[in-house]
């Protein structure tokens, strides 16, 4: 199954794509994670990513797109995927959907996590207070958000006509949102 977890920074696509994975043996692919990776590294890449995100600018598709390729045949390979943060614009979900065609595969389901826009600037007030993560400072977070709000709402109805996408609650526990998100891959598209 390939499934993509859909919602903006900071709504707890991370918590339950390493959920899924411990339970149903998916590989995650985060961009988020990428580029935190390519930072660490101290690459030009690295470099490059790290000066776009301390804007709070969204790294370019090409960029993006070329991390997750690298990695599309490991987690075909495993059984599925589990998109997380990508994609954010409809020329990424073309080029994800050009990918997996390649490969004889397709996205199974999207799951949207619903999500109240300043509890999320408070949870990633917190998380930056308590991690000290560079891409969850509050100032930048807020560009992230509106580019987020911006750039993704087109990918509602790319989805929702290919009859793939279901909306859940992000608001709830994680254990709250475990249980819808495995109702919604379980049960039918709603």
């Amino acid at each position: 199954m390939n499934l993509i977890l859909f919602g903006p920074p900071a709504a707890g696509k991370g918590t339950q794509a390493k959920r899924l994975v411990a339970d149903r043996g998916m590989v995650q692919l985060s961009t988020g994670d990428m580029l935190r990776e390519a930072i660490a590294s101290g690459s030009d890449l690295g470099r490059e990513c790290q000066a776009i995100m301390s804007r709070g600018d969204l790294v370019s598709d090409a960029i993006v797109i070329a991390l997750i390729e690298a990695r599309l045949k490991e987690a075909e390979d495993a059984g599925g995927a589990i998109f997380d943060g990508f994609p954010r614009t409809v020329a990424q979900a073309e080029a994800l959907d050009a990918m997996l065609a390649k490969l004889g595969k397709k996205i199974d389901r999207v799951v949207r996590l619903k999500v109240n826009d300043p509890a999320l600037l408070e949870r990633v007030a917190k998380r930056f207070a308590e991690q000290g993560r560079s891409d969850d400072n509050p100032d930048s977070f807020k560009v992230r958000l509106e580019a987020y709000n911006r750039n993704t709402a087109p990918l509602l109805p790319y989805y929702a006509d290919k009859g793939l996408l279901t909306e859940v609650d992000g608001m709830g526990t994680v254990e709250a949102v475990a249980v819808a998100i495995d109702g919604a891959l379980d049960g039918p598209v709603s």
